[in-house]
C-alpha cells in the first residue's frame, strides 16, 4: 500500500497500536470502530467528546511530545500533510511507520477512507461510510443547483488577518457550496482589510469558529469595508474536517443557505 503522499508500506497484519495527530482523522478511526485501537490523540482531538479523558494526549497537531510518542509503542502514526510539519514527521518516522494523507479534495476524501479501510481491516465499515457520503453528496447538488452564486471571503485568523485561499479542503467546500472566493490565490493568505473591495467585495463574509475564535467586535470591524456583505459566523469542522465528518456537513450547507435566504 501507499499513503497519499506515495510513500510505500508493507504490513504483514493490520496495525493494532495507532497514534492519530489530525482530529478528523481520529473521529474517522472511531466511525470505523477502531477507537480501542487509538492509543495516542492530540488535545484538538475532540470528538467523540469522551475520547480525550481515555486516551492519551501527546500535544498538538503541529507540536507533540516524541518521548510520549515513543512510549505507546505505536504499530503507526497517522499524520496529514497540511495540518502536521514535515519536520514533526521526519522526527516521527524515527519511531514507527508514518502514514501521511493529503486531503484537499471529496475524492481525496473518499481515496482516505478506503485506505484506512484496507490497512486497518476495516472495508466494510468503510464503505459504508463511502456510501453514505456519497448519497449525502449527490443530494446536496440537487439541492445547491438552483442556488444563486455568491462571493464570499472566509476568514480564518486575525491579526494578521487571514483567509482560506486555493489548493485546500476548505475552497472545496466553498465551491461545493456556490460560494466564488474571492481570495482564490495562495492556501491561506494574509490580507488587508482595507482592500477587500478591490480585492473581490464579497456578497457574504464567514468567519470560521476555528482556528480563530471570532467576535462579534470581529464582525463589526471587517463589515465596515464591504459594501453589502452579510457577515455569517459558521462552524470551521463543517468547512475544513474531512473524514466522517463530511457526511454531517452537508446537512449543516442546507441550514446555512436557508440562513442567507
Amino acid at each position: 500500500m501507499q499513503d497519499q503522499i506515495g510513500k510505500h508500506f508493507e504490513f504483514t497484519s493490520p496495525p493494532r497500536r495507532i497514534v492519530s495527530l489530525v482530529p478528523s482523522q481520529t473521529e474517522l478511526l472511531c466511525d470505523l470502530g477502531l477507537e480501542e485501537q487509538l492509543v495516542g490523540i492530540t488535545k484538538f482531538c475532540v470528538h467523540p467528546y469522551h475520547l480525550k479523558s481515555v486516551k492519551t494526549i501527546v500535544g498538538g497537531t503541529k507540536k507533540v511530545r516524541l518521548e510520549k510518542i515513543a512510549a505507546l509503542e505505536p504499530d503507526i502514526i497517522v499524520c496529514n500533510k497540511e495540518e502536521n510539519t514535515l519536520e514533526m514527521v521526519e522526527a516521527l518516522r524515527k519511531i514507527g511507520p508514518v502514514w501521511v494523507t493529503d486531503v484537499r479534495t471529496l475524492d481525496d476524501n473518499l481515496r482516505m477512507i478506503a485506505d484506512f479501510g484496507q490497512l486497518f481491516n476495516r472495508r466494510t465499515e468503510a464503505q459504508k461510510w463511502t456510501d453514505k457520503i456519497t448519497f449525502g453528496y449527490q443530494d446536496f447538488k440537487h439541492y445547491i443547483a438552483g442556488k444563486p452564486l455568491r462571493k464570499v471571503a472566509y476568514f480564518i485568523w486575525k491579526n494578521p488577518w487571514m483567509v482560506a485561499g486555493e489548493d485546500n479542503f476548505i475552497n472545496e467546500m466553498l465551491t461545493l457550496n456556490r460560494f466564488e472566493n474571492i481570495y482564490a490565490k495562495g492556501r491561506y493568505p494574509e490580507i488587508e482589510l482595507r482592500k477587500m473591495r478591490l480585492e473581490g467585495d464579497p456578497d457574504v463574509v464567514l468567519l470560521s469558529s476555528e482556528p480563530y475564535p471570532f467576535k462579534e467586535e470581529d464582525a463589526f470591524e471587517i463589515g465596515r469595508f464591504t459594501h453589502h456583505a452579510k457577515t455569517v459566523f459558521v462552524d470551521g469542522e463543517m468547512f475544513s474536517w474531512y473524514g466522517s465528518r463530511v457526511h454531517k456537513a452537508f446537512a449543516y450547507f442546507k441550514q446555512l443557505h436557508d440562513r442567507l435566504g
